[in-house]
């Protein structure tokens, strides 16, 4: 088996369309402490921007399969990246909490689409390779996500009213991968007779899926409240506290660029149950931590445990999926939608009722829920590579 996967044309199209979700991503959880601020609304409404990024992935679960069999990969791709665009600016230029949400539905549903598509298109193109690519696509756009936290964290420090302004940096990013990066000239995409993927599933996905729900909810939980976490318990204040953020996503790029070289010798699902028991830990010392510099250090550890949770748990459900792989990333985009839309409004409401540190402890549930469902619905899926 080849040692390393080829960084192609293709491979970076795909990365960078995902970098700019995660420029969106990263600037968009941290900033709902400053949203909520200007707004002046409860963690519950608040929350209800999460609420609609899942609604949207749920939309573009059910839309996925359909999609892809009536205009092909490629396309379906570029149109999720329309409609995140379109959906973004809304959401910037929106005054009200009422438009806002409804900007995030738009937004939601193009990053979906966009991410459904990279995750199916890469599994194609890299064939055995796919977990390796798709992970260090990740990595790459965990650049996007680091970059949306530092633009807005320093932004709203020197400038607390025109935060919201440095999520526009990815408009011109898209649209210099529209008309730069995309194939001119591509083969006509024809439709199968027998129309999209579809069919029962067996326990076992559906175990799995339960799994990746957990994972998700996991992930968006801590991005979209941890600012508030550490809020709560280091004092500081909301625009210092969306810097901190910026070390999640640094340990996720750090951990999908390195987590396939350090656990090479391990199957796919040894390697999840590894990264959870890592991101338990470091959500502990998070949870614990009353001091603003460990909690940036247990924040990467956060992130190093959440990196390879959306790749290791997605090729798992491909794994099961018995060779419908459109259909299984379309699961699997509803096992998302439930995830965004339901753990950090879960979070938010619980928030109100309890206060932020009291209701985290929600997320270590959800990690032992991941972690049994990789016990009991195995996929035998190969170790990734032999680096």
């Amino acid at each position: 088996m080849p040692h390393t996967i080829k960084r192609d044309r293709y491979f970076w199209t795909i990365s960078l369309q995902t970098v700019c979700i995660n420029i969106f991503l990263g600037s968009f959880g941290p900033s709902q402490p400053l949203l909520r601020e200007d707004q002046h609304t409860s963690l519950t409404v608040a929350g209800l921007h999460g609420t609609a990024l899942g609604v949207a992935s749920v939309a573009a679960g059910f839309a996925n399969p359909r999609l892809v069999h009536r205009f092909g990969r490629a396309t379906t791709g570029w149109f999720g990246l329309l409609c995140f665009t379109v959906g973004l600016i809304g959401l910037v230029a929106a005054p009200i909490p009422q438009l806002t949400i409804f900007a995030a539905l738009i937004a939601g549903f193009g990053s979906s689409i966009v991410i459904n598509a990279s995750v199916i298109s890469m599994n194609t193109h890299f064939g055995k390779m796919a977990p390796i690519a798709i992970t260090q696509a990740n990595a790459i756009a965990s650049v996007g996500y680091v970059t949306g936290t530092l633009i807005v964290g320093t932004i709203a420090t020197a400038y607390r009213d025109l935060w919201r302004l440095g999520m526009l940096s990815i408009v011109p990013l898209a649209a210099f991968l529209y008309f730069f990066f995309r194939e001119k000239e591509v083969e006509t995409h024809i439709p199968s007779e027998h129309g999209p993927q579809s069919g029962k599933l067996s326990l076992a996905f559906w175990l799995a899926w339960v799994g990746f729900v957990a994972c998700i909810a996991s992930e968006f939980a801590t991005a979209f409240w941890a600012a508030a976490l550490v809020i709560d318990r280091t004092g500081s204040t909301p625009a210092i506290s969306t810097l901190v953020i910026a070390a999640l996503g640094t340990g996720m790029g750090l951990g999908r660029w390195y987590w396939g070289r350090i656990l090479k010798k391990l199957s796919i699902d040894s390697q999840l149950k590894t990264i959870l028991i890592i991101q338990l830990v470091g959500f502990t010392g998070l949870w614990l931590s009353h001091n603003i510099y460990l909690s940036f250090f247990m924040l990467l550890i956060v992130g190093l445990g959440e990196s390879g949770q959306f790749v290791f748990a997605s090729v798992r459900l491909i794994g099961l999926s018995e060779n419908r792989p459109d259909l299984a990333v379309g699961k699997s985009s509803l096992a998302a939608g439930v995830a965004i839309g339901g753990a950090p409004f879960l979070l938010g409401v619980l928030g109100d009722s309890f206060g932020i540190s009291r209701a985290y402890i929600m997320v270590p549930v959800l990690i032992a829920i991941a972690y049994i469902a990789v016990l009991i619905a195995p996929s035998h899926v190969e170790k990734t590579s032999e680096f």
